[in-house]
This record gives structure tokens, C-alpha cells and sequence, in this order.
């Protein structure tokens, strides 16, 4: 991969003003590449890390079996997620330098908390106040349930930056921003510094677009299919200005992309806007300069028609339209932390094979 630094799409963008721009892997080549356009920021979670993995294979072959000698009593998911702090804080290392410039804000690179975490808020807290010690620039990831809004506000107590996911919905987005924010006031309260964190609260918009693309199949409705991918911005720009109202500290993130929209549509906002690589260049290849949008509303015949057809999308709009119990049984949070569990399998049976080859 060349790396080019001749203005872009993606550059103008960062340029507007407070919309950064994070690179959605941990991969080091795609990450340098993206920080070159402008990228501030980057995450890691179970299926990014896996992908990693298998795209650097030998390397982290090798290292795997330095972890067993290591690390003798280890269990196989012991090993893998300590391959995943290490290349976690590899492009940590990379992010150092934005870190500085902003003061703590941007400049973080996202572990995210083991799934099988997260029926327990306490074990969740514990594994982010661990993975925020490893370096000064981690942000931790810690999922919108029940048990996790719970963490969220402990964490960040204790002083860890959040990057709250597994959110979908303007509600799971409000919950988490004043549980973070809940947490601050915790600490300000004792006299403890807030200033260098920088919370942020992420709407996995493709995510909730996949899920109501979903419902429509399984229950033969009517709707022109273009209104399904207006979804996921529609409740994110209403969770932007709940934010606003309220004056929550924490920024929101979109994620999950799905379309161009999902960054273009969002663009002027005191927002971050996380696009997979892959996603990046589709973005780099617009041929439209990109202009501040965050204020645009969606379309309001889309969405009273979203809102008049899909239940879930009124779950999903409505600021009340679920409560903290109800946020593990929406469709599309189940659906995510089955595959981040998934992930979680297949790295435990990476390190397997190369522990205890086949015959």
C-alpha cells in the first residue's frame, strides 16, 4: 500500500472544523494510510482483531507460541486476547502524536471489553480500568445493555475514557451519554480531573439499517427500499441534538457503514465519523466536495414513513423507546454480540491449531 497525503475528500472533511475522522481497524497499514487522510483516532473489537491476525498470519504465529512458553498456565482465550492488547498498542503508538495535539480528545485507539463479559458490570468496569492502563491513549469500548450502561458510569468514575457500543438506538445513545456523564460528575465531585478524557458514544447506523432490512423480509412490508438506508442517520442525528439539548459532554460516533451517507450526512457536527477502510476509499472517490450536512434533516416523508411502518424504527426513534431492561432483547444488539462472541470463538480456535496442530 502507497501512502498519499494529497488533499482529499476525507481531509477536506477533517478540515471543516470538529467532525474528526477515526479509521474503523488496528490494522498498521491501513491505519497509516487513514492517518494520513486525516484519521485521529482508530478501534479494535473481536472481529477486527481476528482480521488482523489472519492478514499478518505468520508473524503473530510465531508470536502466539512465544505467548505459550511465556505464559504456561494460560488458557488459548488467555493467549488470544493477549495478542490483542499487543497489536492494540501497536496502533496505539501510532495514534501518539494526535494524542498530544488534542489533548486526550482524539488521538485513542478502542479496545473493546471481551463479550463474554457481559451479563457482569463489574467484570466489565475491571477489564476497562486494566486494558486503560496499558497506555495513556486507550479509549475502552464497553456495550449499550442493561449490565453495560451500569459499567459505563463506573468506568468512567474511575477515570476510563468510554467508547460506548453495541448502541443502535437514540435511546441506547442517550442512556449510555448520561451514564458517562454521570460518571464525571462522580469524579469532579471528589476533585478528580475529567479534562483529558474524551468520551465518545457510538450509533452503529449500518447496523440498525441491516436489522430493519430484516424485519421488512421476515414480515412482507411495503416500504421503497431507499428509505431503509436513511434509518440509522435519521436516529443518529436526533441523538446529536438530544445531546445538544442536554448538554452531554461526550461526542457521538458513527459507525457500522453501510453507505457513503453515513459520513457525508454527518459532516459539520462536533461528531466522529468512523468508516472501515474499505469504506475510506469509497469515500476518497466521491466526486462531490464534501460540505458541513450535520444540520440537514432527513427527509421527513421518509421518516414518518419508517416511523408508520417499522416498529422497531420507532423503537429505535423514539428518545423512549426502549428502557435499559429492553436493550439486550433489540434485534440487531443481539444479532452484533452474537458475532462479537463469534469472533471471540474463532481467535480461541486460531490459537488452538497453532498450539495443537491437527494430525
Amino acid at each position: 500500500m502507497t501512502t498519499t497525503t494529497t488533499p482529499t475528500p476525507l481531509s477536506t472533511m477533517t478540515a471543516l472544523g470538529t467532525t474528526a475522522l477515526w479509521n474503523d481497524s488496528a490494522d498498521p497499514k491501513e491505519l497509516t494510510q487513514s492517518i494520513a487522510w486525516g484519521a485521529v483516532g482508530a478501534t479494535c473489537n473481536p472481529v477486527i482483531a481476528v482480521t488482523c491476525i489472519k492478514a499478518d498470519l505468520p508473524r503473530w504465529t510465531a508470536r502466539i507460541r512465544e505467548l505459550a512458553e511465556e505464559m504456561p498456565d494460560a488458557s488459548e482465550s488467555e493467549i488470544g486476547w493477549k495478542v490483542v492488547e499487543e497489536l492494540s498498542l501497536e496502533a496505539a503508538e501510532l495514534l501518539k502524536p494526535a494524542f498530544e495535539a488534542h489533548h486526550g480528545r482524539n488521538g485513542r485507539l478502542s479496545m473493546q471489553t471481551d463479550p463474554r463479559l457481559a451479563r457482569s458490570a463489574k467484570a466489565l468496569a475491571d477489564q476497562a480500568e486494566h486494558f486503560a492502563g496499558l497506555a495513556d491513549n486507550i479509549i475502552v469500548k464497553i456495550p449499550a445493555t442493561k449490565k453495560g450502561i451500569q459499567a459505563i458510569e463506573e468506568a468512567t468514575y474511575r477515570g476510563v475514557t468510554m467508547n460506548v457500543t453495541v448502541s443502535f438506538t437514540v435511546s441506547q445513545a442517550v442512556a449510555a451519554g448520561e451514564a458517562i456523564e454521570r460518571g464525571l460528575k462522580r469524579r469532579e465531585a471528589e476533585g478528580k480531573d475529567v479534562s483529558d478524557m474524551g468520551p465518545v458514544v457510538t450509533l452503529m447506523c449500518g447496523r440498525l439499517d441491516d436489522w430493519l432490512k430484516e424485519t421488512v423480509q421476515r414480515d412482507d412490508i411495503d416500504i421503497d427500499p431507499e428509505y431503509l438506508e436513511w434509518a440509522g442517520i435519521a436516529a443518529f442525528k436526533k441523538a446529536y441534538a438530544i445531546f445538544r439539548e442536554r448538554g452531554l459532554r461526550s461526542r457521538m460516533l458513527s459507525a457500522a457503514f453501510r453507505n457513503t451517507k453515513q459520513a457525508t450526512e454527518l459532516i459539520g457536527g462536533d461528531v466522529v465519523i468512523s468508516p472501515p477502510f474499505a469504506w475510506q476509499e469509497k469515500i476518497q472517490a466521491l466526486a462531490a466536495e464534501l460540505t458541513p450536512r450535520m444540520d440537514a434533516p432527513v427527509d421527513p416523508a421518509i421518516v414518518d414513513e419508517l416511523y408508520a411502518k417499522l416498529p422497531d424504527f420507532r423503537r429505535a426513534y423514539d428518545v423512549d423507546g426502549m428502557t435499559p431492561d429492553e436493550f439486550d432483547s433489540f434485534g440487531a444488539t443481539r444479532k452484533t454480540l452474537r458475532q462479537f462472541l463469534a469472533a471471540d470463538e474463532e481467535l480461541d480456535q486460531m490459537v488452538r491449531d497453532i498450539l495443537v496442530p491437527a494430525p
